[in-house]
């Protein structure tokens, strides 16, 4: 097991289960954090590694949590927790993490299992917070987790991406940031003003 994939996984479960909303930009910044790491480790000491790691860092562990940070704030929601806490959704979670790993054990080395099972289970995770929390914030934090394993199962192609697809799923990625936290931030035009004074 490496200390990077692990520190990934910790980044995806631990919120999952006793996250709240306003520590979500904490918990992606750590995701991207162990993804840089594991950059670092498994890629050769060429520029494109650099480069990656460098833009992981920038875009994924620093604008991107801020600008989250920033529209949670504006929205001005009650700190609830990320995924509703309850034995029969943490039942369900904790079944989609063991089964992530089942899937990803068969004929593989253990770094490479690893990986593959630290993207299913985010995936996993994501999808399951999508359908239990129905908040703006939650749900833009699932998508922001989905795309930083998309980000992380480029470990185990043989070859890495090439810098221009690098920057296009940079640019996705604030984009989606982007326009996302905006409209969390934009008052519900169906609520009215006492509504959004008691929220």
């Amino acid at each position: 097991m490496t200390p990077p994939l692990i520190a990934f996984l910790v980044a995806t479960i631990i919120p999952v289960f006793f996250g709240k909303i306003r520590s979500a930009p904490f918990w992606l910044m750590l995701q991207a954090a162990a993804m840089a790491w594991n950059t670092a480790q498994h890629g050769d000491l060429s520029a494109h590694t650099a480069v990656a790691v460098i833009e992981v860092l920038v875009v994924r562990a620093l604008i991107a949590p801020r600008l989250l940070r920033r529209a949670i704030a504006r929205r001005g929601e009650p700190n609830l927790d990320l995924m509703p806490s309850n034995l029969f959704t943490w039942a369900i979670a904790i079944a989609l993490v063991v089964l992530a790993f089942e899937f990803a054990a068969p004929a593989m080395s253990d770094r490479q299992a690893l990986t593959l099972g630290a993207v299913g289970a985010t995936v996993a995770v994501s999808l399951l917070l999508l359908s239990t929390n129905d908040g703006a914030p939650a749900q833009l934090v699932a998508v922001l987790f989905m795309e930083n394993a998309i980000a992380l199962f480029e470990s185990l192609l043989p070859e890495p991406w090439p810098l221009p697809v690098h920057a296009a799923l940079s640019a996705i990625y604030l984009l989606t940031v982007g326009v996302g936290g905006w409209l969390i931030a934009t008052p519900d035009p169906a609520t009215g003003p006492a509504e959004e004074a008691s929220s």
